[in-house]
């Protein structure tokens, strides 16, 4: 068996008016959340906006984890009930209302079949039909109990903030560049990338062909994230890959037609959960949530016969020849 990791999205800048090397900037390189991860500002305080967001990615996962003991998150995995901080409540409640929005297709409480599949360990395995069954009962969001600043979920219950911490993150150091006055940065946590004021041009990986990209869009102040199949995976004995994208609903990987789910929009952590979530509906499913929800976010949606959907407000360039197919609010 073996596991991929690939970074989906690429960064490639692009500058108008003054060059941003006239001006003054800071990077760091940064290993948390299980990825690498780069953030770079422009502007008179970008040391220290870069220092104070460098100093937040710590914080947020050392109460976001759901391995590090004495985390929010792990205390709220193994104990009756956990008194949590503000950012957890708030990542919680947030996340309950995607969870509902997406009808279950983003659920956190996913991890116990995370965990039976392999994807928190590396050993992989296929499990047994009933072991997959008995972890369904457990997965529902509706177990997490939320009074006051308490949370608790039953035993056997889990929870996990991996399709939304990242994005989460970023929403937070937008918020760092933002009170230091920061001119434009990139914030790239692990591929969840948020553009912070001078527009860039963002290059979604052509996931039958990782080295290369499928094509490119403009953005300012917008996070793209993207969630794909090829990304982390394992090849069963059966000579199937299986993606650690898991459905809530059947207990397996997803497996629906799609290959790759971009997401663009205001919010970094609302573009994690969709990204996950639309991935986990397919295309059809997808397509239909879009136009319900069409003034939150966009999409591009590649699916596993390289046909490329991409939403009526994105301004998509393809570098491939792949068909694109243009998904309007109104048919």
């Amino acid at each position: 068996m073996k596991k991929i990791y690939i970074l989906p999205v690429l960064i490639m800048l692009i500058f108008s008016g003054c060059s941003e090397n006239k001006i003054q900037s800071s990077s760091k390189d940064i290993f948390a959340m299980d990825t690498y991860m780069n953030i770079k500002a422009y502007g008179k305080n970008s040391e220290n906006a870069v220092s104070q967001s460098a100093n937040e990615i710590k914080r947020l996962e050392s109460i976001f984890s759901a391995v590090e003991s004495g985390s929010d998150i792990y205390r709220i995995n193994n104990s009756e009930s956990a008194e949590v901080n503000s950012d957890t409540l708030k990542i919680l409640s947030e996340s309950l209302e995607i969870c509902k929005s997406t009808g279950g297709s983003l659920d956190i409480t996913v991890y116990p079949l995370v965990k039976l599949w392999g994807f928190t360990t590396g050993e992989y395995k296929i499990p047994e039909k009933r072991e997959i069954e008995n972890c369904l009962k457990n997965v529902d969001c509706n177990n997490i109990s939320i009074s006051g600043n308490s949370v608790s979920v039953p035993p056997d219950c889990a929870v996990d903030l991996g399709a939304v911490a990242k994005g989460y993150a970023s929403d937070r150091i937008a918020e760092i560049f933002r009170e230091n006055n920061i001119e434009s940065g990139i914030i790239n946590l692990g591929g969840n990338v948020y553009i912070y004021g001078s527009e860039r041009a963002v290059s979604v990986r052509n996931p039958f062909s990782p080295d290369e990209i499928a094509g490119t869009l403009k953005v300012s102040d917008k996070a793209v994230v993207t969630s794909g199949s090829y990304e982390r995976y394992f090849t069963g004995s059966d000579g199937k890959n299986y993606c650690h994208i898991i459905d809530p609903e059947t207990g397996y990987p997803a497996d629906n037609g799609l290959v790759s789910v971009t997401v663009t929009g205001d919010s970094g952590m609302y573009c994690d959960a969709l990204s996950t979530a639309l991935f986990v509906m397919g295309k059809e499913k997808s397509i239909e949530y879009w136009k319900k929800h069409y003034k939150n976010f966009d999409m591009i949606l590649i699916d596993s016969n390289k046909k490329i959907y991409v939403t009526e407000n994105i301004n998509f360039e393809s570098k491939t020849d792949s068909e694109i197919i243009k998904i309007e609010q109104k048919d």
